[in-house]
Formats: C-alpha cells, structure tokens, sequence
C-alpha cells in the first residue's frame, strides 16, 4: 500500500505567523519613525541683561545677578546662565516668570535663587521660531529687612576695630564715594566691623551681606558674635582679589547667624591682613547690606 505523506501545516501555519508579524511590526516602526520626526518649531526669549531697581531705604542698585531660573506658566523651564536664550515650545499668549540667581558665597558651583529679589512677571505672544528680547527688573521683597552703607551720607555705621593698624577714608570716583585702606610701611592689618545687631533671625531664616569691592589682596568676612562672659569669631568667608574693576558678592551669613543661639548681638566684619611686606595691600568697598 502506497504510504500518503502528510504536510507539516504546524510549521506553515508559523512560517505565515511570522511573516504577518514581520509587516506589522515594520510598519509600526516606519509610523513610529515618522512621528518621532515631526518636530515642534519653538520660540525663544532673549535675555541679554538685568536691571535691579531699589528705593531710597533700599540702597543703590548695583547687583551680580548671573543666571534667571525661567518658568513658563508656571513651570520651571531651567536655569540659564546669562546672556541667555531661552528655546519655548508654546505659542502665541504665554506668561513668563523669572527668577534672579547668583553665586551663593561667590562660588561658581553654588549658583541659587536670590530669595530676597522678587521674581519678575511678563504676559508676552510667541511665535514660532522667533526671537523675543525681554529685559527683567527686578526688586527686592516687601518682607526684606536692609540696613545699607554707601558712605554717601554724614557718618557712617562701619567703623574699625581695635584690630586695626590704620584707618579707611571716604573717597570719590566718577561721583560715587566708598571706603579706601590701604596698608603700606610696617603696617599689617586692617579690619572694619558694622554697628551690632540684635535678634537676627534665626532657624535657617536667611541672612546675607552684600558688598562691592575691589582690592589686590585677599580679605576674610566674618562675624564676632557677642556672648554675656565672651565674644565668639567666627570667620567666614575668604573674599578673592579683583584688582581690575569692581565686583559684587553675596556672602550667607545664615548658618553663622542660626548657631549662634542665646547670642546678645552680632556685627560683621570685613579684614585684610598684609602677608607680603614688599608691596602695599589695599581694598575698596561699596554698598554694604545686611538683609534679612
């Protein structure tokens, strides 16, 4: 009897299986491709500088304000160094908020929100791969408390220690007066401290200095905390030369004004000890602020 060879329909009915899905799958990846290709057009904003604006109480408005922390709508968008250009996917009536940030102590890779800035607010119109320049000014909060000294008036509220060789004068450049010392001769040390405060705010509340300043030598910032039986210093803050122009800083006193618990009062300090004796050290300083 002739034998009948059967067909494997299993491996058929896989073959066809496989193929089917082959197709499929290609043309889901050929659909996904060309979704994944089709692209938003944003809009920017141009953001090339920043103004500060202050009151009279308030101080004058010089400020080092290096990056602006972007929200749209109301979400954060990130953190850009200035001058930026800000890349926006929505379109046409968009709000825009920005933050003032700054260099915490400083430091480059300490860059926070200045929380004592309010932020500034823009209902703007986008349009696709345009270009918006905005100009952000900004202020200082309601809430903020500012002792100022921008020795423009009678009298000062900084004065020297008993550290100090040598006293400051006022000068004036280009009608703006500030603080000069010099240390030359045998003469090392030059220190000037605030008027002393009483019941900063503590439990991380913030607390910063603001100074402007140029100097050929290094100065060190720091607090002297007053105690019933004892004076606490606490050095703070190694300030860098900017021989060449001035500079501003913002110098946070918060961790030192927060432990020093039970203190009775606290005042701020500027030195500048000579280490080499064959050349003069001298330091400029400028619109010193205390606020909280």
């Amino acid at each position: 009897m002739q034998k009948i060879k059967l067909k494997n329909t299993h491996s058929f009915v896989n073959i066809k299986f496989f193929f089917y899905t082959v197709v499929i799958s290609c043309l889901l990846l050929v659909s996904c491709d060309k979704n994944e290709n089709i692209q938003e057009i944003p809009a920017y904003i141009n953001i090339s500088e920043v103004e500060l604006t202050t009151t009279n109480n308030q101080g004058v408005n010089t400020h080092n304000i290096t990056d602006v922390w972007v929200y749209v709508n109301d979400q954060f968008r990130g953190t850009y160094e200035l001058p930026a250009t800000v890349p926006i996917l929505e379109k046409d009536s968009t709000n825009i908020k920005v933050f003032a940030g700054i260099k915490d102590n400083g430091i480059s890779s300490t860059r926070v929100r200045y929380h004592f800035y309010k932020s500034y607010e823009e209902d703007v119109f986008l349009i696709e791969d345009s270009t918006l320049n905005i100009l952000p000014s900004f202020r200082y909060t309601e809430s903020s408390t500012i002792e100022s000294e921008n020795f423009e008036g009678v009298g000062t509220n900084i004065d020297t220690t008993l550290k100090s060789e040598i006293d400051f004068i006022v000068k004036t450049e280009n009608g703006n007066k500030f603080a000069y010392a010099i240390l030359s001769d045998s003469f090392l040390t030059f220190e000037a401290a605030t008027d002393i405060f009483e019941g900063l705010p503590q439990v991380g509340s913030p607390v910063y200095l603001e100074m402007d300043y140029q100097s050929n030598h290094t100065a060190l910032v720091g607090a002297y905390v007053n105690y019933d039986f004892t004076v606490v210093n606490k050095e703070l803050l190694w300030v860098s030369p900017k021989e060449e122009q001035w500079n501003k800083i913002y110098i946070n006193m918060t961790k030192t004004v927060s432990e020093a618990i039970d203190n009775n009062s606290i005042k701020f300090y500027v030195n500048v000890f000579r280490t080499d004796t064959t050349k003069d050290a001298w330091i400029k300083f400028d619109n010193l602020k205390i606020i909280y």
